[in-house]
């Protein structure tokens, strides 16, 4: 970083609430931020780790000089002046401008990750700035280069698999087992420095007799322990795939769980067959779930085993050197063991809380559709009444055809009272001279349209009355 007078301005993002962990927005380079490892700054929430995605968002400047902020696809979004941003589509950004990373947790008004925009010079926030991550994993990486010429020769002597074992300490230093794989590669560091110290049995040693016989022995037990180890580090590696596929597996529920909230929101509209697909997906995911359960439950016990049989192998074999620093570390090894399966534990019973929890909302989804089918079938049976009892022609007693209102206010088919006013001119219900016949277009286009949310049994009636009626048969 190059160094900055003290008159010079330079651009902040402060974090609200806290008086440290500010992130440094320096010319000229782009600040990436997530959860994830080769980032600028790394934010690792402690109340859920899954709130900030791998990388969560990038700040850069554009041609003009001006800083802005870019959404890369997180799962809980980046909010601008409390507005969610479009994914990876860059947003101006201004001094005094809210940031914030991720949504609220439920019984907080606030965000764990919110900051403000500002411009202030270089003495007054280099006291609060945050740790660069990608300076720090530089520093360690050429720090961990600088060997003493004792660990050269060491090194030299021990072949390319130690070197290989250094590289997977260097890759796990910052993963959750770090600690507990690095301590199981120093056990076979130990173990392979003890088998090089050990010199094979030569021609010159088969015709000493027995005291190379008991070094043969002694190499042989080394041997088998170093094994032991080998399979201790896989089982352990097994066991992180796993927890990282349960983890993968928490976020699918999390997004399925946020898509039944939005059918919650629109179930009228919701047809039967999106129920019917997530329930079908919730299904996929409980049985899922099982499954990686059984095949964790499965590892753990092969791992326990392992653990015992090179328990056992302690207690019978006597180390000459460093036996004390095994049982110590294998002691560790079981810790971290013991509290990773604490782990597992409370991510099963947060699974298991979220499916009772999808399960509810799809009950409701279904008692919210019985209820819309319930008030469609009541307005149809309204619809009926109306048509069987305000629609209908007192001389035929069917739904009127080519309505005609009269001068009293009375309607009737035009077919029908033609016919009428055959015999008497006057209105079949009040008795009154009938002096003027009009067309009722609103009771025909009315009685049209309830007509056609009726059955096909009485659309075809209809329709064969309004033939027989245009062309009768006489």
């Amino acid at each position: 970083m190059a160094v900055r007078g003290a008159s010079r301005l330079t651009w902040c993002l402060r974090r609200v609430g806290a008086s440290g962990d500010w992130l440094l927005l320096e010319a000229g380079t782009e600040v990436s931020v997530g959860r994830g490892l080769d980032l600028t700054y790394q934010l690792v929430s402690k109340t859920c780790p899954l709130m900030i995605s791998r990388k969560h968002c990038v700040f850069q400047q554009n041609a003009e000089g001006q800083w802005t902020v870019k959404d890369n696809k997180s799962l809980n979004g980046v909010w601008l002046n409390k507005q969610r941003l479009d994914p990876l589509k860059a947003y101006p950004i201004a001094e005094g401008d809210h940031i914030q990373l991720g949504v609220p947790l439920e019984n907080r008004e606030t965000a764990e990750y919110e900051y403000e925009v500002i411009k202030e010079e270089w003495e007054k926030i280099r006291p609060f700035l945050a740790q660069r991550n990608d300076l720090g994993k530089t520093k360690s990486l050429r720090t961990k280069r600088k060997f003493s010429l004792e660990e050269s020769e060491i090194s030299g002597s021990e072949g390319p698999s130690d070197s290989r074992s250094k590289r997977d300490r260097v890759s796990c230093d910052s993963e959750p087992l770090g600690k507990s794989w690095e301590r199981v590669e120093q056990a076979k560091q130990i173990t392979g420095k003890m088998d090089v110290k050990l010199p094979s049995p030569g021609p010159s040693e088969e015709r000493s007799g027995p005291v190379h016989s008991e070094k043969a022995v002694s190499v042989t037990h080394k041997d088998q322990k170093g094994c032991g180890l080998e399979k201790s580090w896989t089982g352990l590696e097994m066991l992180r795939k796993t927890l990282v596929d349960i983890m993968k597996l928490k976020v699918k529920v999390q997004e399925k769980q946020t898509a039944v909230l939005n059918v919650k929101q629109k179930r009228r509209k919701c047809a039967r067959k999106e129920i019917l697909a997530m329930e079908q997906e919730l299904q996929e995911l409980q049985d899922q779930l099982c499954l990686e359960q059984e095949q964790h439950q499965q590892q753990v016990e092969e791992l326990e085993k392992t653990f015992s049989k090179e328990q056992q192998k302690l207690e019978g074999v006597k180390w000459q050197h460093g036996e004390e620093n095994l049982k110590e570390q294998l002691a560790q090894v079981l810790q971290e063991h013991r509290a990773l399966m604490e782990e597992l534990s409370r991510s099963k019973k947060d699974f298991e809380e979220i499916i009772r929890a999808k399960n509810k909302e799809l009950e409701e989804t279904k008692e919210e559709k019985e209820k819309v089918r319930a008030q469609k079938e009541e307005v149809l049976n309204q619809m009926n009444d109306v048509l069987e009892n305000e629609l209908q022609c007192t001389i035929c007693s069917e739904h009127f055809i080519e309505a005609v209102t009269l001068n009293c206010a009375h309607s009737f088919c035009s077919y029908c009272i033609n016919e009428w006013t055959k015999r008497k001119v006057e209105c079949p219900i009040c008795r009154q001279e009938i002096t003027s016949k009009t067309r009722s277009l609103v009771l025909d286009n009315c009685i049209d349209r309830m007509v056609e949310k009726l059955d096909v049994e009485m659309k075809d009636r209809r329709l064969t009355l309004i033939r027989e009626r245009k062309d009768p048969p006489w």
